[in-house]
């Protein structure tokens, strides 16, 4: 074999070792893409309206990140964490936030962070449909007339418990065990189920819920809320837990 033979020889062989390696290395890529996500007992439910139902308070595409994107994430995470313990895998979502000293301490931060942010979220969408819906009426008028003089207090004094949140968290009316409404805040993903009380209403005060409308307008997103409020889901809730 010629010296240009053997050089020609020597170039085939890289070529092909290189397409062989590359070929590879695709194929394991693209394997890897299309290996499903995790699954487990907690599921993603879909959006009670279309995404830009909420529009123009809300606009399609934070809702759409925010709940395809960063709801999905805590379900996906939730159920990472609880992959090797499937006594709590039968639990739902409300009976682990209660208990979290029951959840092993291995797991308990990612239980707290993503179970209370897969429930947050879940009751966030229930809490709003287009349009809001008229005012609370009956028993659960009542208590917020003994919790607020009027709606305008009301309003402004939810703003300001919105507005003190330091960084991400959320703000709630709850019932505790004695069936008394309050206005309180939560950080991060914390839930009032794990302090003993029931969530009625909550705001999501990260920023992913409002940056790409609102940037830093804290106070615009959560006037923009108000109009929203699904108070015939509420109401319903509070007869049921109050009732």
């Amino acid at each position: 074999m010629t010296l240009l033979s053997r050089r020609q020889a020597l170039k085939s062989t890289g070529l092909l070792s290189a397409g062989f390696f590359l070929s590879t290395t695709v194929t394991r890529a693209l394997a890897q893409a299309a290996t499903p996500a995790p699954t487990g007992p907690h599921k993603l439910a879909p959006l009670p309206y279309a995404a830009n139902a909420l529009e123009p308070q809300f606009d399609a595409k934070t809702m759409e990140i925010h709940h395809d994107k960063h709801h999905a994430a805590y379900v996906t995470n939730l159920n990472k964490a609880l992959a090797d313990y499937p006594d709590l895998q039968k639990l739902s979502v409300e009976e682990l936030l209660k208990d979290l000293n029951a959840v092993p301490e291995k797991i308990r931060t990612a239980v707290r962070n993503h179970a209370g942010g897969h429930y947050n979220h879940t009751l966030f969408w229930q809490c709003l449909r287009p349009e809001g819906g008229p005012g609370p009426e009956g028993p659960l008028g009542e208590a917020l007339g003994a919790l607020f003089a009027d709606k305008e207090e009301g309003q402004k004094l939810f703003l300001e418990k919105c507005l003190g949140v330091f960084g991400s968290g959320w703000v709630w009316l709850t019932l505790d065990a004695n069936k008394k409404l309050a206005m309180e805040s939560t950080a991060n993903q914390d839930s009032p189920l794990s302090a003993g009380r029931t969530p009625l209403v909550g705001i999501d005060l990260w920023e992913h819920a409002y940056y790409l409308k609102f940037q830093n307008r804290r106070a615009d997103y959560v006037k923009a809320f108000f109009p929203l409020i699904n108070w015939e889901f509420i109401q319903q809730r509070y007869d049921k837990i109050a009732g």
